[in-house]
């Protein structure tokens, strides 16, 4: 099973029942020394698990981006350290909060450069499947692309454009494009399809599926087509978009959405599956995995 199944207006946050009572920010300490030693190898087994397997998968500014990083297998990540490095590069900060955060204070955390993160840990029993993202999905999975400039920008507005989309009822729209970059995107490298999506990044199964097997769709990016593009949150993707370079996301944080929205707000749904006749299709997936869950449960 995949490490994320929350979809990104549902994520920001964790379900800490030890977490002291957030401030009107919903943010709280990490209270970095109460970690257990157990809780500290259950990040070590993560870690050290993903390290292995990203490379060659992941593209290449996210390990550069982890090189920096005062982030190593041993324990659970400081955020003050990680906030030194982060707030000299790009000027962002990671802030700890005690549950599902409402999605105007995620909104407006991340319009203002701070990100919401899980401060607690998933048991060693559930390595591979957590309701809600953790501390290692935000950490691991996030922080290091924070450092990349377009990364950084894009989701700057991303979150001032989440605040408008809240106010006028639209956030579908915006959540969709957070889920298939963010969370789920995928880049063209001179080298192959790489990983750029924390909610990849951070998954042992994901990691490799996206890639690898025959069953998921992998399309070029179209910006619109992104929007009215529905996604599983239970499950492993069904189809991926392919960004041309990070740089694009340059140009995705300078766009005026609204022309966009009154183009597309009456317009049909696609379902996760689908593959338009416009398309540009890198990848046409079978489906396979998906209809072999399907006949299980079914039998």
């Amino acid at each position: 099973m995949k490490t994320l199944n929350l979809s990104p207006v549902e994520k920001h946050g964790c379900a800490d029942p030890q977490a002291s009572a957030p401030s009107a920010d919903w943010t709280i300490d990490q209270n970095w020394q109460a970690y257990t030693q157990e809780e500290h190898g259950v990040w070590k087994t993560l870690y050290e698990r993903q390290s292995k397997l990203l490379p060659g998968r992941v593209c290449d500014q996210y390990l550069d981006c982890m090189k920096q990083m005062p982030i190593t297998a041993d324990e659970i990540p400081d955020f003050r350290r990680v906030n030194d490095l982060l707030m000299k590069h790009t000027g962002w900060q990671i802030v700890a909060v005690p549950g599902l955060v409402p999605d105007d204070v995620f909104f407006t955390h991340i319009a203002n450069r701070r990100f919401p993160a899980g401060q607690f840990i998933r048991s060693k029993d559930k390595l591979d499947y957590l309701q809600e993202p953790d501390v290692f999905h935000d950490i691991f999975g996030h922080a290091p692309m924070l450092m990349n400039p377009a990364i950084a920008d894009f989701m700057q507005a991303y979150g001032q454009g989440g605040l408008k989309a809240l106010e006028r009822g639209i956030l579908p729209f915006i959540s969709r494009l957070y889920w298939y970059t963010i969370e789920f995107g995928l880049v063209q490298q001179k080298d192959g399809i790489r990983i750029y999506g924390a909610g990849i990044s951070s998954s042992f199964t994901e990691s490799q599926y996206c890639l690898e097997d025959d069953s998921p769709n992998r399309i070029g990016f179209d910006l619109e087509r992104v929007m009215r593009t529905d996604y599983r949150i239970d499950d492993l993707q069904k189809s991926y978009f392919v960004i041309n370079e990070l740089d694009d996301l340059f140009e995705l944080a300078q766009i005026d959405f609204d022309p966009i929205y009154a183009r597309i707000i009456n317009q049909p749904t696609y379902t996760p599956d689908q593959i338009l006749p416009d398309d540009r299709v890198l990848h046409a997936g079978t489906l396979r995995y998906h209809r072999q869950k399907a006949a299980r449960a079914e039998g």
